[in-house]
């Protein structure tokens, strides 16, 4: 059975947009992750995970953030990535807002539904890297475990249905580096 590690975009890969939306809309603000391409590099060579990114981009597709300006930007992320080796088997975005409460956006796992009961894939032993606490309740209602990037623990708090200590057993790192996620899986693995 394969593990995978669903990894959310923004704040996780590539630093976080700043406020008050948060919307990655020029190359000027694109700036990735600290040793991100050292250690997910590190990750896609020597541990046994499938790497699928799992990203909310409010509004994608609307004046706040057009198809042209995300694709471009998103385009190259993903080369840079692939460039260092590090290949996500799948891509999925949510294009909706918080109040839409749509099933495929984050914490729902509506976008994964190929992964839930496939006896392909071991969720038990997977992993949601991300920085916001919707990732973890992600990680909860996928079955899996959480690696909590928490630069703001207050980001996305307001669109979580559990209670914040009853992420905390699903939560099996917290940290702000991708060196100390890199040990981790290797140790884990």
């Amino acid at each position: 059975m394969k593990k995978i590690l669903f990894i959310d975009r923004d704040g996780t890969i590539v630093k976080e947009a700043k406020a008050p939306d948060y919307v990655l809309d020029t190359f000027e603000e694109l700036e990735y992750y600290p040793e991100v391409f050292r250690f997910l590099g590190k990750i896609a060579r020597k541990l046994n995970y499938e790497l699928v990114m799992v990203t909310n981009q409010d509004g994608l597709g609307t004046e706040a953030l057009p198809k042209n300006v995300f694709w471009n930007i998103h385009d190259k992320i993903m080369k840079s990535f692939e460039n260092e080796g590090i290949v996500f088997s799948k891509v999925f975005i949510d294009d909706s807002y918080p109040e839409d409460k749509k099933p495929t956006r984050k914490p729902g796992i509506g976008m994964v539904l190929e992964y839930v009961d496939n006896p392909d894939y071991d969720l038990k032993n997977s992993f949601m890297i991300g920085d916001r606490l919707t990732d973890m309740e992600f990680a909860k209602n996928l079955g899996a475990k959480g690696i909590f990037i928490n630069n703001d623990e207050l980001l996305g708090a307001t669109e979580i249905n559990s209670k914040r200590e009853e992420l905390d057993p699903f939560i099996a790192l917290q940290t702000k580096s991708w060196k100390k996620i890199y040990q981790f899986l290797k140790q884990n693995n």
